[in-house]
């Protein structure tokens, strides 16, 4: 199912944008809903945002938002702007943006985003790697190929008094 923007702007959680305006996830125009009855296995890729309410295992690749509702059971690898977790999530988040783990959600697994919001209630089992090039494929930015190198520790300096 897909919802358009004008059709559904009210069902949607709304998130802040990097300036604090109020959005919603279907910004681009186009969200791809998993119902609650839905199983899927496999690949799921979105060329906009994506909610899930039902049961996902696999590969879930988005250009916007992904949004896993409480109902929604999901073992995959993440790869999206976006993600905000209220249900269960076993596997890997890879974000541009923000990760958001909601009251009663749960993640086993890594995160690798800018920004992490953990709110009370929420249960995270797993890494999390903050990093402002969220989201580039390894070696393609500086700074992951900066942090990737071991310095020597120091002597300690000696102040004479």
């Amino acid at each position: 199912m897909i919802w358009r923007r004008d059709d559904a702007d009210e069902a949607l959680p709304a998130t802040l944008d990097a300036r604090g305006r109020e959005r919603t996830v279907a910004d681009n125009g186009e969200v791809t809903v998993v119902g609650a009855g839905a199983r899927l296995e496999g690949t799921v890729v979105s060329a906009g945002s994506l909610r899930i309410d039902g049961q996902v295992k696999g590969q879930i690749s988005a250009e916007g938002d992904v949004v896993l509702s409480p109902q929604s059971q999901v073992e995959a690898d993440i790869r999206a702007q976006n993600v905000s977790v209220a249900g269960r999530f076993r596997g890997t988040i890879v974000v541009k943006g923000k990760a958001h783990l909601a009251r009663g959600g749960r993640i086993d697994g890594d995160i690798t985003s800018k920004t992490l919001v953990v709110e009370e209630g929420g249960v995270f089992h797993g890494q999390s790697i903050m990093d402002s090039a969220a989201g580039t494929p390894p070696g393609k930015s500086e700074q992951g190929q900066a942090g990737s190198e071991r310095r020597q520790p120091s002597e300690p300096s000696r102040v004479n008094a």
